[in-house]
């Protein structure tokens, strides 16, 4: 294909990651770009196997698994899943509860791993899911740990709130990363998704730049604030030891 043919391949890739399962108007729309190219852009996003019609007509699309299986090599050295795995299997074992293991990717994190727990009533997010820095125990995490630069262009950009819980304003979130920091881990009472509370603690490489994050998920009637005494430096002790990993 040519360049442009690529540049709009990758956009039609990424509207249905974010939208799936989506119909064919609704996504050219979307890309803004004609119905002919962009069902060109599908069939062969198709044919390698990146994306997948349902069986419903007219089809809508969807992305397969191939998505999760070449992305997920994606990271630092071995790759940040393969490094983390062992790790988020301890904490998962001692906590009980969810753990999700996330990277960066441009102003959000990307779930890379999740393993979940037995309890029927658990916190669920799909691998891929992009996940807000600000309203995610993972993202306060990760953002507590990077560069003042890096905190100050996002806190000036849009802060969307995901639910009525969500911290929205610069500056009650720059109280709360200061207090992330000094503590080294995160907390966050329904600010993801409603009913769910999280711990999270930031993965730093050798040179102390932040490649990821962890954390703790359930169920707010489970996960007590009580609990979080115990459970945060669990998380932050198990992040510790998949940067020493990396390094």
């Amino acid at each position: 294909m040519a360049t442009n043919s690529v540049v709009s391949a990758f956009k039609v890739l990424e509207a249905v990651a974010r939208m799936q399962p989506v119909g064919l108007s609704e996504l050219a729309r979307a890309v803004d770009l004609p119905k002919s190219t962009t069902q060109r852009c599908l069939l062969t996003l198709h044919e390698v196997g990146w994306l997948a019609p349902t069986e419903s007509s007219p089809p809508r699309w969807q992305m397969t698994y191939r998505a999760i299986a070449v992305c997920g090599r994606a990271g630092v050295g071995r790759g940040l899943r393969d490094v983390a795995i062992a790790t988020m299997n301890e904490l998962q074992l001692a906590t009980t509860e969810t753990v999700h293991l996330c990277a960066p990717d441009g102003d959000s994190l990307v779930l890379i791993e999740r393993l979940d727990t037995s309890h029927p009533l658990r916190a669920f997010l799909p691998l891929g899911e992009r996940i807000s820095l600000h309203a995610s125990a993972t993202g306060l995490a990760y953002l507590s740990a990077c560069d003042p630069a890096v905190v100050d262009e996002y806190l000036a950009g849009p802060l969307a709130a995901s639910t009525p819980d969500s911290i929205t304003d610069p500056g009650r979130l720059r109280e709360v990363l200061a207090e992330v920091a000094a503590r080294g881990y995160s907390t966050n009472i329904g600010g993801l998704s409603a009913g769910i509370s999280s711990i999270g603690a930031p993965i730093l490489d050798h040179g102390g730049t932040p490649v990821g994050a962890i954390s703790v998920s359930g169920p707010s009637s489970r996960m007590v604030e009580e609990r979080f005494d115990e459970l945060g430096p669990q998380v932050a002790a198990a992040a510790a030891r998949i940067g020493v990993l990396l390094q």
